[in-house]
This record gives C-alpha cells, sequence and structure tokens, in this order.
C-alpha cells in the first residue's frame, strides 16, 4: 500500500524523479513539518536534496539512508531554519556541496544560485525560478514533471508574505510565473501534502490574496486609511487563532505598503 501524507521519516514515491522525506517538526508554522524533497533522474545512482530540513539528526539520518550518502547537490529555497538548520549535519555526513542565494548557506566550492540558471545533476534538468515574496531569498525548482515551491506555495493553507517593501507585488508576480510554468506539474512544497498538478492551488492563492486585499481595503474604509497593520489584523483575521495573528500582521505590512504605493501615497 502506498504511503499517504504525512509519513514521517519514511520515503514517499511521488513522481518518477522525486520522494520526499517530511521532518518530524509540525507546528502551526511548519503545518506537519518540513519536507525534505530527493530527486533522482533514470539511470542516476546519485540525488539532488531540496532543502535538509531542521536541525534534527535523526531526520539527516533518514536522508542519508535514502540516499546512500550519494548527494550530488544540495539546494535551499529560502533561509528559514525549518529548511537550512540540517545543512552541516548532512554535510559532515555525506560531504554534499549546497548552493542558495543567501552566500551564508553555501557550502563547498558552489556560487549563489541564479535565477533562470539550469542545474545540470543526477540525470536532471533543473531550473532555478526566483520566486520572492514570503523571503526576498525564496527560490523555486522546475522539474519536468513537477515544480519544487518551498514556501512560495503550501500543500494547504496559505503562506506568509515578508512585510519588506515590495513583497505583495513580488509574491504575485511569482505566482503568476509559477501559473505559467506549473500548469500540468505536480506541486512539491516544503510544507503539507503534494499536488498532481500545481494549476488549482496557484490559481487558489492569486485569488486568495485578492480576496484579501479587498478586505483589508474595507477594514481601512471603516479604520482610516493610516491604520496600522495590528488593528487591521484584528478587523480581518478576526476568525483567526490569535497565535498567528504576529505572522498575520507580517502578510498585512505587506498588503498595506501594497495598496499605499498603488494610491501613490
Amino acid at each position: 500500500m502506498a504511503l499517504e501524507h504525512p509519513a514521517y521519516g519514511r520515503v514517499r514515491a511521488i513522481t518518477p524523479t522525486a520522494s520526499v522525506l517530511l521532518a518530524d517538526n509540525p507546528s502551526q508554522m511548519t503545518l506537519d513539518g518540513t519536507n525534505t524533497w530527493l530527486l533522482r533522474g533514470p539511470g542516476s545512482d546519485e540525488y539532488v536534496v531540496v532543502d535538509p530540513g531542521p536541525k534534527d539528526k535523526k531526520h539527516t539520518a533518514a536522508i542519508v539512508a535514502a540516499t546512500g550518502g550519494r548527494i550530488a547537490q544540495t539546494l535551499i529555497t529560502h533561509h528559514h531554519h525549518d529548511h537550512t538548520g540540517g545543512i552541516d549535519h548532512l554535510v559532515q555526513a555525506t560531504g554534499t556541496p549546497v548552493r542558495s542565494v543567501d552566500p551564508k548557506y553555501l557550502r563547498g566550492t558552489g556560487t549563489p544560485l541564479a535565477d533562470g540558471e539550469v542545474i545540470e545533476a543526477a540525470n536532471m534538468r533543473i531550473t532555478v525560478l526566483a520566486t520572492p515574496g514570503h523571503t526576498d531569498d525564496s527560490v523555486s525548482f522546475l522539474l519536468d514533471d513537477a515544480i519544487v515551491t518551498g514556501d512560495t506555495v503550501l500543500g494547504h493553507g496559505t503562506t506568509v508574505l515578508a512585510s519588506a517593501s515590495g513583497a505583495l507585488a513580488d509574491f504575485l508576480a511569482s505566482l503568476e510565473l509559477l501559473l505559467e510554468h506549473g500548469t500540468g506539474r505536480a506541486l512539491l512544497p516544503a510544507h503539507g501534502p503534494d499536488h498532481a498538478d500545481a494549476a488549482p492551488v496557484l490559481r487558489y492563492y492569486l485569488n486568495h490574496r485578492r480576496e484579501r486585499l479587498d478586505q483589508v481595503r474595507a477594514a481601512l474604509a471603516e479604520l482610516g486609511q493610516d491604520a496600522g497593520a495590528f488593528a487591521v489584523v484584528r478587523k480581518v483575521y478576526a476568525d483567526v487563532d490569535k497565535r498567528l495573528w504576529p505572522a498575520a500582521r507580517s502578510s498585512v505590512q505587506a498588503q498595506l505598503e501594497y495598496l499605499r504605493a498603488e494610491r501613490g501615497v
């Protein structure tokens, strides 16, 4: 019987070239935990690992066991600790080079990941797509049959936006880019279950962001155009667990910045 999500510490095959190991680090922010993706093309005895997960020796040991320690490259979708905490344990165990946008996480002789770059490893061609919005350094990886989206698009729910200037505009552009490339390809997110076709999830994300913008506009009409982010959170996210309000504040800040830029304020 095929494994189903969530399956902690057990390799779950998703496509002919992609399998997943779910780290046992569930939380409100990580959902069921962090997905580590194991990619391998036909005939290859090596793997490409995407996101080694948190600092957890048990999870690292599971990656090593699943790959036999034969890792051509390890790629990082973005800098958050639940994706990067396991880097050094994995490097110590396997010697894998590590590449990311942020030079802080480079290991070995690799250079930072570049938008549009094509990586050839483990008998695969992997195209790097810059998909900022959740973080400035977020990237996704385009495969022949799938797209690995990090935290830009999750398996369920929606992602938190950075509060940095331009984050929402960046995020909307990232979603449009992913929709262009992801239609007909499997969605392989960093949290939550995979999906056979990325397009419906991406359309949901775009619609959700537009609906949230309308809700923020309505809140500002009631509270005043200069209302702060947390006042808007209390209005728009009244039905959401208050423990998530600090994260929601980051997204609202991005939406306020977007709307105020739209008005030329």
